[in-house]
């Protein structure tokens, strides 16, 4: 219990400084960003990622702060989607920062911070979801089926760290 609470504070403060340096960058894709921002390495297209994710990581259908939330393919979203949970706020609510989601003043690739989820499935299982799409302020109509979250490991974070201490080096010169 204490591991998990010490990886879910790390998880935070790592997503935090991380979205910092992120930010400044142009031009986001998901899947490097959450790639970057949890320390989970996966690669490849983001609807890949759950099942990559077997025999790597822990996976299920319980929000953590951290965690990997993996989007299945869905209509115009053909490649999936994956997002970082930063916070959990309800059994039914959470906080994602992720990339390339929204757009925001008319620019996709962008990277939205503490962004809301909402479960939306009958089960409460988070098969299914509402995001939050800045265009309308609020979270949108459409609701996106999802395979789960992927949990971060010790390693992961150990990368993840590396991940933004190198870019903090490169956006500083």
């Amino acid at each position: 219990m204490l591991r998990r609470l010490t990886a879910a504070i790390f998880a935070v403060a790592l997503a935090s400084s991380c979205f910092a340096v992120a930010a400044q960058a142009q031009s986001w894709q998901c899947a490097p960003f959450a790639r970057l921002v949890s320390g989970i390495s996966l690669y490849g297209d983001a609807w890949t990622w759950w099942d990559q994710a077997s025999g790597k990581y822990e996976r299920g259908e319980t929000p953590q702060a951290g965690a990997v939330l993996a989007f299945r393919p869905y209509a115009s979203m053909k490649k999936g989607h994956v997002a970082v949970v930063t916070q959990v706020l309800t059994d039914r609510i959470i906080q994602v920062t992720h990339a390339n989601w929204s757009p925001i003043s008319g620019q996709r690739g962008q990277v939205e911070k503490d962004v809301t989820v909402v479960d939306v499935s009958e089960a409460g299982d988070w098969s299914r979801v509402k995001v939050w799409y800045d265009p309308v302020g609020d979270v949108g109509t459409t609701v996106y089926p999802v395979y789960g979250f992927i949990y971060q490991s010790e390693q992961a974070m150990q990368v993840a760290a590396l991940d933004a201490e190198a870019w903090t080096e490169t956006a500083s010169r």
